[in-house]
């Protein structure tokens, strides 16, 4: 494991209280299996940004990025992702603009990433293929979005991170979730993007009784949703972290 993702992850054991949330007293309720976070795509223009002092970054998504059900947008994963960022490159001005809203689809999320030039971002971090999935629409069509987008990124010398579906057993029995997770996974393959394994990690967490949004009760759901923002934010830097790593961006 690279020097930064072991930082990362020493920071995740010793964090586990970020979100604010009434987390479980293990540390290791984040922890994922290595090959769920561990990036293999360089990330050359977020390596530019760390190293130059500045970092901007575009979230697009639906409603998932503004943390819903949980206490806030400051707990929400996009900005715990900044934070573990903040923290990582103290020096670092990490300037995230996050755009979206429940039921926005990949071709209104396309028209925001196309627009995206004033100042140009990094990094553009695009959670998509949730909306489609729950409507049944044509996973084609969800591929021609992505690879227009990611195509017009990687022209434009702009990093791409994918952030694929949340877990939901739900979503499991009503949808062919995993055509759709499949599409995400090859576009962001063809075109050189990070993918963030979302639908896998949170799997994960239900599967070994950490974090069960679904059967979590009522009164502790809020304290729950906190806190799968926060693992999913520090996983997020993680990925991004050892990307800009292997493009040559070494902490100080």
């Amino acid at each position: 494991m690279r020097v930064v993702a072991k930082l990362l992850m020493m920071a995740m054991l010793a964090g586990a209280m970020l979100a604010g949330g009434a987390l479980p007293a293990r540390a290791s309720v984040c922890d994922v299996p290595p090959e769920l976070v561990d990036s293999t795509v360089p990330l050359p223009a977020t390596a530019r940004g760390l190293r130059e002092g500045t970092l901007r970054v575009l979230v697009v998504g639906s409603a998932s990025v503004f943390g819903p059900g949980g206490s806030g947008p400051d707990a929400a994963w996009p900005a715990r992702f900044a934070a573990v960022v903040r923290e990582v490159w103290p020096a670092v001005r990490v300037e995230m603009e996050v755009r979206g809203s429940r039921g926005t689809m990949a071709d209104e999320m396309l028209a925001i990433i196309l627009a995206a030039n004033t100042p140009k971002p990094h990094m553009i971090i695009w959670q998509v293929g949730s909306v489609e999935a729950a409507r049944g629409l044509d996973t084609d069509w969800l591929g021609r979005r992505l690879n227009t987008g990611l195509e017009a990124l990687r022209e434009r010398g702009i990093d791409a991170v994918l952030v694929d579906q949340q877990f939901s057993r739900f979503m499991r029995a009503n949808s062919d979730i995993d055509s759709y997770r499949d599409t995400i996974r090859m576009a962001g393959s063809v075109h050189g993007a990070a993918l963030l394994q979302r639908y896998a990690m949170m799997q994960h967490w239900a599967d070994t009784e950490r974090i069960d949004i679904e059967r979590t009760p009522r009164e502790r759901r809020v304290a729950a949703i906190d806190q799968l923002n926060a693992c999913l934010g520090r996983a997020l830097a993680h990925l991004v972290l050892d990307g800009a790593g292997d493009a040559g961006a070494l902490r100080p």
